[in-house]
């Protein structure tokens, strides 16, 4: 039976034992929280309130800009919240307060396609000030993969019926069907092609013959020999109105004509200025109100004058409207015809002389 020495000892052994593993299991603990700021450093708690908890776990990483610098300490719902109602508790270390501004964004993510959920925290772009202990953090709502996946939904149920659509297309074209399938399947059009490319290259052969009216057009040095001609006549007419020949060249290189036109216009301008100035039978026509009365008045008169002839009024007026002036003029007209044609028959019956002599 062991002494009492030895069971004290024992005892002893045991609790050294235990204090050791103690002070190893604390020291573990303070290595493992070092990324959160150190088991004996102060931390920070911030709220932020999201649509959707996306998977978030108590306990999750919350990450600066990729860096771990806390924890998730309590995830609820909020109701009084309706647009945001998932409240985010999160504990990170007091050294990165610095970093963390009111302007800072906080948002889900998930780590990789299927990875966990985390709350990562930009502040890049942040220059407000530091945040306190309790204070919220601004959300940035970025989609989830559930988000993604249902969004996603309706393009690939609309990708299948175009696929689908389009597999009917092809199995139509594939059967002969439509104006593309008898394209692809009929033969004939093969054969068309090919009589439409043998008739090109016939027509090509004539047409490189000199065959036809294009042929000669293609082969015949005439039409060029022609052309070539008329293009030396025109380019001599060109040398002869230049040099100032004929009508056209005279008309482009001699100065008469210039000369003639401005003489003219000159002339023109002064009868113009005379007109405007009241000098000549224009002039007083145009500037004279008195010759202007006189012309009304006469133009007054001849209008008179011609009423009353239509009228029949005077003897111009009985001339041209009365029937028997022109009767009677018409009767003596023939009357002195006739008297004129008995002179000639027998002049001395009317043109006889007597004289006497006292």
């Amino acid at each position: 039976m062991p002494s009492q020495q030895q069971v004290h000892w024992s005892q002893l052994k045991v609790g050294v034992l235990v204090l050791v593993a103690i002070a190893t299991l604390v020291a573990l603990i303070f290595l493992m929280s070092g990324n959160t700021g150190g088991f004996l450093s102060g931390k920070l708690t911030l709220v932020s309130y999201f649509e959707n908890s996306a998977g978030l776990k108590i306990g999750a990483p919350v990450n600066l800009e990729g860096v771990t610098i806390g924890t998730v300490k309590a995830i609820r719902i909020v109701p009084e919240r309706r647009l945001t109602p998932v409240e985010v508790i999160m504990k990170v270390g007091k050294q990165y307060s610095p970093a963390l501004h009111t302007d800072s964004k906080s948002s889900l993510e998930t780590i990789g396609v299927l990875g966990d959920t985390v709350v990562n925290i930009d502040s890049k772009f942040a220059t407000g000030p530091p945040l306190q202990n309790g204070s919220e953090l601004k959300t940035n709502e970025t989609p989830n993969l559930s988000d993604v996946i249902k969004s996603s939904q309706g393009t690939i149920e609309q990708l299948n019926t175009i696929l689908a659509k389009v597999d009917n297309l092809v199995d139509s074209m594939n059967a002969g069907k439509g104006t593309i399938g008898q394209l692809i399947n009929d033969p004939m059009l093969y054969n068309n092609a090919v009589s439409a490319v043998n008739e090109i290259k016939r027509m090509a052969d004539q047409l490189s013959s000199g065959k036809g009216t294009i042929g000669k057009l293609i082969a015949d040095d005439t039409l060029y020999n022609r052309l070539n001609d008329t293009v030396g006549h025109v380019e001599n007419i060109t040398k002869e109105v230049d040099a100032g020949h004929g009508s056209i060249g005279k008309m482009l290189k001699d100065d008469t004509l210039y000369n003639n036109l401005k003489q003219s216009s000159d002339s023109l301008n002064k009868i113009l200025a005379d007109v405007n100035a009241g000098k000549g039978s224009l002039g007083l026509l145009a500037k004279d109100p008195k010759f202007a009365a006189k012309l009304n008045d006469t133009v007054n008169q001849l209008d008179t004058l011609l009423a009353g002839i239509n009228k029949g009024e005077g003897t111009i007026g009985q001339l041209a409207k009365n029937p028997s002036v022109y009767q009677n003029t018409d009767k003596v007209l023939t009357n002195a015809s006739e008297l004129i044609d008995a002179i000639r028959k027998d002049p001395k019956k009317y043109l006889t002389i007597h004289l006497k002599v006292f």
